[in-house]
């Protein structure tokens, strides 16, 4: 069964209420496209190909406005009349309109010179992956590219107005900003993102086209670049917030920004004491004893074909926790050999994950997964991995990107289960059957809660070993570093942000209680210090879908059909946690009458 046939025909359709929804779905559909351009062709839309995102306080405050008119019209729809996948739509679209909102009234883009989220990193990895299928999408963005300067000119002056109210970077966040520009405007002209877009199959004019583009990254890109990067080198660097003040808590209104960022992420009401120990929790407890249990399971060789290694013997001491996160950091077998291994790696666990779906999917997506090396200029500072979704117009397949870069330096240990993260059965599988169901608005097919789109992800993980994908021993330890990494975060992220932790802090408590590799951890703190509250949502979604699942197995015994739960939650697009439990409840309701 494929993704078509997720969302029955409702009944019901036609009534005032119905209608009022579905126009305001639209009309949200567009105002976030026309608030982001360059994401509405990284979809695949094409009607905003010659625009840049309008970073201007003018321009915010009219998304605002628009968006706020949307919510009065929401607020006063008859929920009583709507179908229940109305009223899932109307939910969602209550919480998008409520965080645009307060995204905006809080000015979060004051605090975007980060390296992960910033207007700088999001060009230079969107602008490889964005694909011109027409003429005349190919000669807009030619208008387009041509826009950076004004776009990267309105960055700075809002990050200046947030230095003027005490809003400074933390230092490390501009430090891998301004260290990734650099290495960025140091790469070769011929091979720089902004020629390496999609243009026409066997377009005549593509040898022009790559002329003037070529001529518009020299003359105008590159030096806007250069503006930006000296902006930030001269004017912001010199204010940011030292080691032992890198969190949000130290900012006026820290509290309060960060509390919002909680909410948005988490779609849940959670407190960041409440998330801080239920991290310790699990970090400290739970996973703590899966590690000892794991490292003294009788070893089970699998047969050659089996991909990943073939050995069985493990260097360390099965009743000492120390001793295997000393294996897991520390053993020179566990690192890869070169980059060429990393991509096969991962090809290889993207191919045995999508053979092994039918038996625990019914819903399954038509668009592939491809694997490809994250480019060179971003990868010193980019995450292990991610992934960035297939093009509605089917111009471009789902794409997980992996970081090839010192791959003597990266650790094979987490390397599956990253696969099983990034692209099946987690964020490919979830999104790409999001974006081929019918009977949904184009928004909740496109867009999601990071609660959901993580927790699934992190979820994916796990089940993942409950369909026999983990290769050996040291990939389902794999499994559970991966676990410990976003069971950490909970108290890390909050201890940065909520407590006033020093970054060494956070460092030292990856340490200690994690299998972290201690090169990577100093990237993955600096990662929550940029994007603050972001690395909450993951575990917290992941434990949502696990306590549901829980729930169904408890509430329908021998009738629970692990698929069938799988395609309910995947069956409405990705949804807040609230709404998500609605649903499953409902589904096991439907099944007990």
């Amino acid at each position: 069964m494929t993704s078509e046939a997720a969302i029955p025909k409702s009944a019901g359709r036609g009534s005032s209420s119905s209608a009022e929804l579905a126009q305001i779905s639209e009309e949200y559909w567009s105002v976030s496209l026309q608030s982001s351009p360059l994401s509405a062709t990284l979809l695949g839309v094409h009607e905003y190909d010659d625009c840049l995102d309008d970073l201007s306080v003018e321009a915010e405050q009219d998304h605002r406005a628009a968006l706020l008119r949307l919510q009065h019209r929401c607020d006063a729809v008859d929920t009583q009349s709507l179908t229940p996948i109305e009223r899932v739509t109307r939910s969602v679209l209550a919480h998008y309109l409520h965080t645009g909102i307060e995204s905006a009234d809080l000015r979060l883009i004051e605090l975007a010179c980060d390296q992960m989220d910033g207007p700088h990193a999001a060009l230079l990895m969107l602008a490889p992956q964005l694909t011109y299928p027409e003429p005349e999408h190919a000669q807009a963005a030619l208008k387009r590219y041509a826009e950076i300067p004004r776009m990267l000119g309105q960055a700075v002056e809002r990050f200046l107005a947030g230095l003027e109210v005490g809003r400074t970077p933390a230092q490390r966040v501009i430090a891998r900003s301004i260290h990734s520009l650099d290495l960025y405007l140091a790469s070769p002209l011929d091979s720089d993102p902004f020629l390496a877009a999609g243009l026409p199959k066997d377009w005549s004019g593509a040898d022009q086209w790559q002329l003037q583009m070529a001529q518009t990254v020299r003359e105008r890109i590159r030096p806007a670049f250069v503006e930006y990067r000296d902006a930030l080198r001269d004017q912001i660097a010199p204010s940011a917030r030292e080691d032992d003040k890198a969190g949000w808590c130290w900012l006026p209104q820290g509290e309060e920004l960060y509390g919002a960022l909680i909410r948005s992420h988490t779609t849940s009401e959670f407190s960041a004491s409440e998330l801080h120990a239920l991290g310790k929790e699990i970090t400290e407890g739970t996973l703590q004893q899966e590690y000892l249990a794991l490292a003294q399971e009788p070893v089970q060789p699998k047969p050659s074909s089996a991909a990943g290694t073939s050995a069985t013997n493990y260097s360390y001491d099965a009743n000492s926790l120390q001793s295997v996160f000393e294996y897991l950091r520390t053993d020179p077998s566990l690192r890869h050999v070169d980059a060429a291994e990393i991509v096969e790696l991962a090809e290889r666990s993207v191919a045995r994950a999508t053979e092994a779906l039918p038996a625990f999917f019914g819903l399954l997506p038509s668009s592939p997964c491809r694997v490809s090396p994250i480019p060179d200029f971003l990868a010193e500072d980019a995450p292990y991995a991610y992934y960035f979704p297939p093009a509605i117009d089917r111009s471009r397949p789902g794409t997980y990107f992996i970081n090839t870069s010192h791959p003597e330096e990266a650790s094979r240990t987490e390397a599956e289960s990253i696969a099983f993260h990034e692209a099946i059965p987690g964020h490919h599988l979830q999104i790409a059957i999001s974006q081929e169901l019918t009977g949904l608005p184009e928004f909740q097919r496109h867009d999601g809660p990071t609660a959901y789109i993580e927790g699934w992800a992190l979820y994916a993980e796990r089940l993942a070993d409950e369909m026999g994908l983990y290769s050996d021993r040291v990939a389902r330890f794999g499994m559970l570093a991966a676990d410990s990494w976003r069971s950490a975060r909970l108290v890390v992220d909050t201890g940065l942000h909520a407590m006033g932790w020093s970054r060494q802090q956070a460092v030292d408590y990856f340490e200690e209680h994690t299998p972290v590799p201690k090169d990577q951890i100093s990237g993955e703190v600096d990662r929550y210090l940029a994007i603050p509250g972001q690395a909450l949502s993951y575990k917290v979604g992941q434990l949502e879908f696990l306590r549901l699942r829980s729930y169904a197995e408890d509430a329908l015994g021998e009738r629970f059909e692990l698929p069938a739960f799988h395609d309910t939650v995947l069956g409405a697009g990705a949804v807040t946690l609230p709404v998500l439990r609605d649903l499953v409840e409902t589904w096991v309701a439907g099944q007990v009458t």
